[in-house]
C-alpha cells in the first residue's frame, strides 16, 4: 500500500463545518451533529464527516466492502437499516486514515444518493 501527502496536483483540506448536519433515510434521522467536518479534495464535491458518536450506531451493519485511497488511506463501509428500508454500503469511514487527513478518523461519510436528505442548517 502506497501513501502519497496531498500536493498542489491534489489539495486535501478538512475543516469544522458551522452547521447542524442532519441525515435522514425512511424518516428515521441517522445522524445530527453540531460537529461535522468538511472535506474538500482536488476537484471533487465536498463531503461532510460525521462524528460517530453523533449517529445512530443502531441502524448501522457494517459490511465486508472495503477500498483503499492512495491519500486518505482504507475505508470500511456501512449499510443502513431503517424501518424496513436498507441503504446498501451508504457509509464509508476511514478507521486509521493517513496523517494528513487524521482529523476524520471516527467520522462517517454518506453517499448523498443513497440517503433520502443530508441537511445542513444554519445557526
Amino acid at each position: 500500500m502506497s501513501m502519497r501527502e496531498p500536493g498542489p496536483d491534489h489539495p486535501i483540506t478538512v475543516e469544522p463545518n458551522p452547521h447542524r448536519v442532519v441525515v435522514r433515510l425512511n424518516g428515521r434521522t441517522v445522524a445530527d451533529t453540531r460537529r461535522a467536518l468538511t472535506l474538500k479534495e482536488a476537484s471533487y464535491p465536498p463531503v461532510l464527516y460525521v462524528p460517530r458518536e453523533d449517529a445512530d450506531m443502531a441502524l448501522l451493519e457494517r459490511t465486508a466492502r472495503s477500498t483503499h485511497c492512495p491519500y486518505k488511506g482504507d475505508a470500511a463501509y456501512y449499510t443502513i437499516r431503517a424501518d424496513g428500508r436498507t441503504a446498501e454500503n451508504a457509509i464509508w469511514t476511514y478507521e486509521q486514515p493517513y496523517p494528513a487527513v487524521a482529523a476524520i478518523a471516527g467520522h462517517l461519510a454518506f453517499y448523498p444518493d443513497r440517503v433520502d436528505a443530508i441537511e445542513e442548517v444554519a445557526g
